[in-house]
This record gives C-alpha cells, structure tokens and sequence, in this order.
C-alpha cells in the first residue's frame, strides 16, 4: 500500500487560456500541505480535477489507492470544504444533517451534533442567513462528520475573521492527531499555512516550481540587503529574486550557496512566494 494520500503524475487541463501542468506532486498519508500561488495559477483547477468536478486532458491521479475521482467508495473518505456553503434557500442544520445521513453511507449523526454544539450554529436558523464564519463551521462539520480520511479545503478561510480562523485551524490540528489523516488547503491566507503545513506545494501559471518541507523551505532560503559593489559576491545561481533599491540590493538567496559573512535573516512563506514570481531574476 502507497504511502502517499494522493498522488499526481504528469497532470495535463487544457483550457482556452490557461493550460495546467504536466504538474507531478505526491501528498505523504497523516500531513498537512499547503498549496499556494497568485489567482489563476491552477490551485482550484487542480482541486476540482483531484475531486472529479473537471476531466483531466492527460495524467494520472491517485487518491488513497483509487484511480477514478468519481468512485463512490472514494467520495466517502473525502471531506470538502469550499468558500462558501452553496444550499436550498430555506435548508436549516437538520435539513442539511438528513440530507448528509443519506447521501454518505458512513455519516455519524451523534458526531455532527456534537460539532454543532462545539461551533454553537443555530438549528432553526436558515442556513443562508448565518455568518460567513458559520457556514465554514458548518462546511467543516459536514465534512469531518462522515469518517472522512482527506480533507480538502480551497480558500476555505478567506474573508474571516482573525478569531474564527484560529479556531478552524485548531480544529484541523485535532483532526490531525488521528495519524490516518490527511489535508491538503489552497490558500492566500501564508500566515494561517506558516502555523499548520507540513509541506508546502508552490504552484504558478499552472506549473509546480517546489513541493518542500515547511521547515526546510524555510531554511533553505534566506533574505539579505546588500550594496550593489556586495551583490557582485554573490554566484547567481544562488539568486532567487530581487527587489533593487536607491541604496542596494534585497536578495531572496539559497542559503547554501551563499559565502560565509553575508547575514541572512529567515523568510516567511508569503516572502518565498513573492521572490519567486515578481522578483527580478537579473
């Protein structure tokens, strides 16, 4: 049995404009991976492939052994969580809980309740009138409430409040203390994937450019300002980006290839990403 939750080979969606892949990726079983990049890079693209909602052109994909994205065996070991919580105009929590006990062949009523009462969402309430914040508890509570093994979110915490977003991610960090499982979150939100991602899948115009460790990433790479006469010791292949200023040079570097003397403080994520897409490579 593989090792991996999921995993991408050679991964080809042709549209009119934009083309994704061939991208090739593998997600390790019991980890948490961000998938990160500007809007339009192919996040949702490859999400939508990866749960069977758009037919891939060309490659392979494999979730937890399963080749077809639309097995319903499979469908029951996923949970999604979108940007928003798409239902009925009138549909309240328990029409919803109904809906889910026959739709999953695994759904844990006695659960869901208990998650409804952890995120103190209305019962009555109609579902279309309940705070951006709550329709993402609710998502999250149908989607964990089915003994899923994958959790998949895209943008899922996007417009929340500082608050709310804490108390998902410490939800997913709970969902996470069973080793069997997985998540993988699309997000513009780097601060919220700096606390939680394991990995980090770096992904722009439809091209994979790393999939790391978090922590390596975060090591491999660093920072420093240096005069323009200081940036010609520099070998640019050790050059990621660079932003050129009135008084010097801000290099994004690899650390390793770096002389010793020059002082490099630690990037964050949302750093990398910039220096890799808009930092001038001269």
């Amino acid at each position: 049995m593989s090792d991996f939750a999921i995993e991408i080979k050679n991964l080809v969606k042709k549209f009119d404009d934009f083309t994704l892949g061939p991208i090739d990726f593998s997600i390790p079983k019991g980890s948490i991976v961000g998938y990160i990049g500007q809007n339009g890079a192919g996040k949702s693209t490859t999400i939508k492939l990866l749960l069977g909602l758009l037919k891939k052109d060309s490659g392979e994909i494999k979730i937890l052994g399963y080749d077809n994205p639309n097995s319903l065996e499979l469908k029951d070991k996923i949970g999604v969580v979108f940007d928003d919580l798409l239902v009925p105009e009138e549909m309240t929590l328990v029409d919803l809980e109904k809906f889910c006990s026959r739709v999953y062949s695994k759904w844990d009523r006695e659960f869901f309740y208990q998650l409804k009462k952890k995120f103190k969402l209305s019962e009555k309430q109609a579902i279309k009138s309940y705070s951006r914040g709550m329709r993402m508890k609710l998502s999250m509570a149908v989607a964990l409430s089915h003994q899923a093994e994958i959790l998949i979110l895209d943008e899922a915490t996007s417009g929340l409040d500082p608050i709310v977003r804490e108390e998902i991610l410490d939800f997913l960090l709970d969902f996470m203390q069973d080793g069997n499982h997985t998540i993988l979150i699309s997000s513009h939100i780097l601060s919220d994937l700096e606390k939680v991602a394991d990995y980090i899948v770096f992904i722009n115009d439809g091209k994979i450019l790393f999939v790391e460790p978090k922590d390596e990433l975060k090591e491999n790479y660093g920072i420093c300002t240096l005069s323009n006469e200081e940036v010609q010791t520099i070998d640019e292949k050790a050059v990621i980006g660079r932003r050129i200023h009135s008084f010097g040079q801000e290099l994004l570097v690899k650390r390793n290839l770096v002389p010793d003397g020059i002082r490099l403080q630690k990037p964050s994520i949302e750093d990398i990403m910039i220096y890799f897409v808009k930092g001038d490579k001269r």
